[in-house]
């Protein structure tokens, strides 16, 4: 794919022989929130802002068409290809970590659903140092950027740029689930990103007229029309350069050839949980000693750059399906050929949902203030990759806890600008996350047990049956749990005295001048569910900030908090 230029920046030649040019803002990545803050910095259509992505286009139907997800996260000319250090706590297994080296980022390659966080989640971040983050400052930038077909009113955005719709729930499977959950003392919420996350319902997904609705989708194609963004494609940033301790250029490779382009307002980091700090620190910004290790210069010793690295883990808990009524009836050549041709032509069918079209978030235990667990439920039994793990009928709940202590990192190898990081996640090294994951499982038992799932239910595909013990359980878990793919945290946002913060409420990195970083790196806690939302609004808030316009104004909605939660699980 050739590169897309819509503006002409003032080009020029650097002292050293490189190709050089000059706009107000540079932001680096295409991701969710780097489209975001592209569509908001240039919309009064004055400023002049380059967008730096090292993949490519995402045209075709592996990213557009919704149900097939599971691909293009597993193809090189879609993802970073990633591989996670060997886990100690999963029994030396080394996970991948999908990240979208692609427009639109890795909300071009995501399972699609949308979920906004609990307004715990973001009470959280404003204690831990994140002022002007609570639920009251982050709601509005919510209903800003999104428009929502169902859901709550006044809870849900109407005009914005992020279409988020839902599957047509068809499948017996859906209602029969969520008839369990409520046998089981669990309550059915309408809407888990409106009033009500805790309880069971129709999930939300980025999805608009059948086609996958992507930041890129919403944000930066429309952006591009403007003419005053110049997006460049298969640029590989290399790092941020400084006059003194102001950030001043980026330092990129395309075609071979080594670019340098400088801001005159500010330059934007927006390349994720793995590339945003693995640049700052290529750029001499993080632990002393990494960046000396690397033969990288210091400038900025900080100690927070590449830490605080987190994640959701999952397992599949899987049944086999009594009736013949399962997506696996569609999983041969002949029927995907039909669902294809149905989505290519009409934009309809199977093809147009990620399949993902229920939901649910619950408390694992008496005295946790709000959801520690997330459901996926699947009217198949299937993996990633697509395969299916038994031939036949089945269903699948992903779960997993929200809240994990385990604590990683990401730090540069070398200064090589084509080396991968370090990643090392630390999974399940807290003892808390084994109880917590335990729970998942029986508290799933629980609720598959129930009579509405009576005339679906069938063995246990997996833990299986006899899976019943600590031990077993914890077997299971440490051979089978996969990452949900959402890594976060690594450029941690808090109090600017805080030693271990990088960013400032602001989103501006502590120590240096005319830098930022707006992604889901700079979270100071993973958020409840999927973080593409989450992050699509850090990008909406950021670009606020950037620009010096007062904040939206406050919520004062007051979503739920069950009020026994001290006492009572459910």
């Amino acid at each position: 794919m050739q590169a897309h230029i819509c503006l002409d920046g003032v080009a020029g030649s650097s002292d050293d022989g490189r190709m050089s040019e000059t706009y107000d803002y540079i932001i680096i990545g295409s991701g969710s929130a780097g489209s975001a803050l592209a569509y908001r910095l240039g919309e009064d259509g004055t400023k002049r802002i380059l967008v730096l992505e090292f993949g490519g286009s995402d045209a075709g139907p592996l990213i557009q068409m919704p149900a097939a997800l599971s691909y293009p996260m597993n193809m090189k000319q879609y993802d970073w290809g990633y591989l996670a250090e060997p886990e100690p706590g999963l029994g030396g297994r080394r996970l991948v970590c999908p990240r979208g080296k692609v427009i639109g980022g890795s909300s071009s390659i995501n399972g699609m659903i949308y979920v906004r966080g609990h307004a715990g989640d973001y009470a959280h971040w404003e204690e831990s140092g994140a002022q002007g983050w609570g639920y009251a400052d982050v709601l509005p930038y919510f209903r800003r950027m999104e428009t929502a077909h169902g859901g709550e009113a006044p809870w849900r955005g109407t005009d914005g740029p992020l279409h988020v719709t839902r599957g047509p729930r068809d499948n017996p499977l859906h209602h029969a689930f969520v008839q369990a959950t409520e046998s089981a003392g669990y309550t059915a919420t309408p809407d888990y990103n409106g009033y009500r996350q805790e309880g069971f319902g129709p999930a939300d997904m980025t999805v608009w007229k059948g086609r996958r609705w992507s930041a890129a989708n919403a944000y930066l194609k429309p952006a591009m029309r403007r003419g005053n963004l110049r997006l460049v494609t298969r640029a590989l940033v290399d790092r941020i350069r400084f006059d003194g301790h102001r950030a001043v250029g980026v330092d990129y490779m395309l075609g071979g050839q080594r670019h340098y382009a400088t801001a005159q307002a500010e330059i934007i980091l927006s390349a994720g949980a793995i590339n945003s700090p693995q640049i700052l620190q290529r750029s001499g910004i993080g632990p002393g000693s990494v960046l000396t290790d690397a033969g990288v210069d210091v400038l900025v010793d900080r100690a927070g750059v590449g830490a605080n690295l987190q994640d959701h883990l999952e397992v599949y808990f899987q049944i086999a399906c009594l009736q013949p009524i399962t997506l696996y009836k569609h999983l041969g050549l002949l029927a995907k050929a039909r669902i294809g041709a149905e989505w290519l032509f009409f934009k309809s069918g199977l093809g147009a949902s990620n399949q993902f079209e229920t939901l649910g978030f619950i408390r694992s235990a008496g005295g946790v203030a709000y959801p520690d667990i997330q459901y996926h439920f699947l009217p198949v039994a299937i993996s990633y990759d697509g395969k299916a793990p038994a031939a036949g009928h089945g269903f699948q709940l992903h779960v997993g806890p929200m809240r994990s202590k385990s604590r990683g990192h990401v730090h540069i190898r070398d200064a090589d600008i084509r080396s991968a990081p370090e990643i090392r996640f630390n999974y399940m090294s807290h003892p808390d996350d084994w109880v917590e994951f335990r729970r998942c499982i029986r508290l799933s038992r629980e609720i598959i047990a129930q009579p509405p799932m009576d005339p679906y239910r069938g063995a246990e595909i997996q833990p299986g049956d006899d899976a019943t013990s600590d031990e077993a359980i914890d077997g299971f878990i440490r051979d089978h749990a996969e990452s949900a793919y959402h890594p976060c945290g690594t450029v941690r946002m808090g109090a600017a005295d805080d030693p271990m913060s990088v960013v400032d409420p602001q989103c501006r990195v502590i120590g240096v001048e005319g830098l930022r970083v707006a992604d889901s790196s700079i979270f100071p806690r993973i958020t409840n569910g999927n973080l593409n939302a989450p992050s699509i609004m850090t990008g909406e808030k950021a670009a606020d900030h950037i620009l010096g316009r007062t904040p939206l104004a406050r919520a004062n909605d007051m979503p739920f908090f069950h009020p026994d939660w001290q006492t009572q699980q459910r």
